[in-house]
């Protein structure tokens, strides 16, 4: 705190807790489709879930299937139904193609005419190989190419083109 003329300043620093990425939900309220963190911190999308009976150390467990959103890797959690866990925050937006340089970067427009160049063509799976196609050939023939961007817990990727 700086004191000037009789009347205190303060600066105060902003400190990013990551905690907006997410969610709390309740292991009993966890349904196939929905997404949650699993692993290492990945969001999931949830494919299997099973419950237990209550057993003689007196919780229900819930075992849980899910597939990380980004890059395809199965996971399997055991978590009491009790319990909580935490659900991503999922966002696509939808982006303009303009190009696609030597290393894979695309350059991407959005809605408001905000150009950015940070993301690269998508080649985690065949289905990334499939929409990297896809883009390529339509820069190739001159057609605008729309592509939807999949963002959560501060990972981006392209997820589809049209």
């Amino acid at each position: 705190m700086v004191e000037s003329e009789g009347k205190f300043e303060t600066d105060f620093e902003k400190v990013d807790s990551g905690a907006s990425n997410t969610f709390p939900i309740s292991c009993s309220d966890v349904k196939k489709g929905t997404h949650i963190v699993m692993g290492e911190g990945r969001p999931c999308k949830v494919m299997e879930i099973s419950t237990s009976k209550t057993g003689k150390h007196g919780h229900a467990k819930a075992n849980i299937v899910g597939i990380d959103i980004f890059n395809g890797k199965k996971y399997t959690d055991i978590c009491p139904v009790s319990h909580g866990k935490d659900s991503p925050i999922i966002k696509r937006t939808e982006l303009t193609v303009l190009s696609v340089d030597d290393q894979g970067y695309v350059t991407l427009m959005d809605k408001n005419g905000l150009i950015r160049q940070d993301l690269k063509l998508p080649d985690d799976s065949d289905d990334d190989k499939v929409i990297s196609k896809r883009i390529l050939d339509g820069i190739e023939s001159g057609k605008t190419i729309l592509v939807t961007v999949l963002a959560a817990m501060m990972v981006e990727k392209i997820e589809d083109a049209k």
